[in-house]
């Protein structure tokens, strides 16, 4: 589905590679190590297109962190990583010497403070670049079935709601894993983030 012009998706794109930019330099001080966080590429949908396949949800069990975002716009935005590589995220976060069954007191801390760090970092990127105030919920983390991540979506989404997918690339020396990042807004809150976009581009151009 088609609701950003080229050159309005182009500034999107580049809005979230300067926030996976801070994250990832964020992230590379926590873990001690230099850590490669790109965003090759970006979807907008309706709520009810958004299914396994959009999301190439493979694995059994995905780690998830969420926070709601307001200010001109609301959204939810929704972090999914795999669980087994999410907790190898973890124990880097605290420590490599730590094993995978230690970790499981520190899972749920580690990961909101990860998801955290990313969800935050994009969004005070693209509140600087597009020169608005974006206020933000405490994380929350579950871990789901891709069935449940879809139909959380679709129950959560409205029949005019839109699913931003940011498809993202998170590369340790150690690890490499594919993410996904999730904007489910309305289409009030997709044409103000639209609009923002437009004056943002008004202003350099």
């Amino acid at each position: 589905m088609t609701v950003l012009s080229e050159i309005e998706l182009d500034a999107l794109t580049e809005v979230f590679n300067v926030g996976a930019g801070r994250a990832a330099l964020s992230l590379s001080e926590i873990v001690g190590e230099e850590v490669l966080l790109s965003v090759p590429s970006i979807e907008i949908l309706k709520a009810d297109e958004v299914n396994d396949r959009v999301l190439t949800l493979k694995d059994n069990k995905f780690a998830t962190v969420s926070q709601l975002f307001t200010g001109p716009f609301d959204a939810e935005a929704v972090l999914l990583f795999t669980k087994n590589y999410a907790l190898e995220i973890v124990r880097d976060m605290m420590g490599s010497q730590m094993s995978i069954e230690d970790l499981a007191e520190f899972e749920q801390e580690a990961m909101c403070e990860l998801g955290n760090i990313i969800l935050n970092a994009c969004l005070s990127a693209m509140a600087d670049m597009l020169k608005i105030s974006l206020s933000s919920s405490l994380p929350s983390y579950t871990m789901s079935s891709p069935e449940e991540i879809t139909a959380r979506l679709a129950e959560q989404g409205r029949d005019d709601s839109y699913i931003l997918v940011l498809h993202i690339d998170l590369v340790l020396e150690k690890h490499h894993t594919e993410g996904h990042l999730i904007f489910l807004l309305s289409s009030t809150s997709l044409s103000k983030l639209i609009s923002h976009i437009q004056q943002y581009l008004n202003n350099i151009l």
